[in-house]
């Protein structure tokens, strides 16, 4: 079984378990920094660590709900995993979080899973050969204005004051998981994703794999493409965008500095 089959049979077994959990009642609590976590984003963690584990031992594990170790960075391949983006939504009974996985190569993705179990959307890919949604081909919009464009991100920083320039006006909204919300703009139903806050390698490694190869731009606020399996798997932010508007938010974005 190559790569990008093993990690979309991970995900759909792994989205399965989270949704026998959640039929069942959840235990929550939370981890530190006012973040969520439930026992099934626990569970899952686990599932995935011992299947993939199981299938390519010498793969190493960087994932979200695994204590880090750095013998990841000695590994030729690893998995990125978050086993459920978006535990938010999640836990308040909204549709819009997913299970995560990445294949890293060196630093670049080469195959990645973003899978959606309430919306049944599998959206994968893998490197030069193309991202799909459920089997079907995926490519960005054509957008080329940020006026009446669809930009996913908070309504509110859109809004401050301290821009210098007022954006103009957008189609905003949300998505609690960053990956889905970045495989939205790959198959075009939004035209941008924007964050000015960090990101980590888990949140992003299967879905800037998937925009890149249907065609849409990923990089950080500083027009920086992103490089995985880093000591600190952090990213300090995220412009996703259709091609016709990434240099546009850029524009907006970089002279912005943010902390590390």
């Amino acid at each position: 079984m190559n790569d990008l089959a093993l990690i979309l049979e991970a995900a759909q077994a792994a989205g399965a378990l989270a949704l026998d959990m959640k039929r069942q009642g959840l235990k929550r609590w939370d981890k530190g920094g006012g973040q969520p976590v439930t026992d099934a984003d626990i569970a899952v963690d686990t599932l995935l660590k011992e299947s993939l584990g199981a299938a390519r031992p010498d793969y190493g594990w960087l994932s979200e709900e695994t204590a880090d170790d750095s013998d990841r960075m000695q590994r030729q391949r690893l998995f990125v995993v978050d086993p459920i983006d978006g535990t938010v939504a999640f836990m308040k009974g909204k549709p819009w979080w997913a299970v995560s996985i990445a294949v890293v190569e060196g630093d670049r993705p080469i195959a990645g899973v973003v899978f959606a179990p309430e919306l049944d959307e599998a959206f994968t890919a893998t490197l030069g050969g193309g991202a799909f949604l459920n089997g079907a081909a995926i490519q960005p919009s054509a957008a080329t204005a940020l006026e009446d464009s669809g930009m996913l991100g908070d309504a509110p920083m859109f809004a401050h004051p301290a821009w210098k320039t007022p954006w103009p006006p957008m189609r905003i909204e949300t998505r609690n998981s960053i990956a889905y919300r970045m495989t939205l703009v790959a198959d075009g139903r939004f035209d941008a994703a924007l964050a000015l806050s960090a990101k980590s390698e888990w949140d992003l490694a299967a879905a800037d794999l998937i925009c890149a190869e249907a065609g849409a731009v990923v990089t950080d606020h500083k027009g920086l493409p992103y490089r995985y399996n880093k000591p600190a798997p952090l990213m300090r932010s995220l412009v996703c965008a259709a091609p016709g508007m990434h240099e546009l938010i850029l524009e907006r974005v970089r002279p912005i500095d943010l902390r590390s």
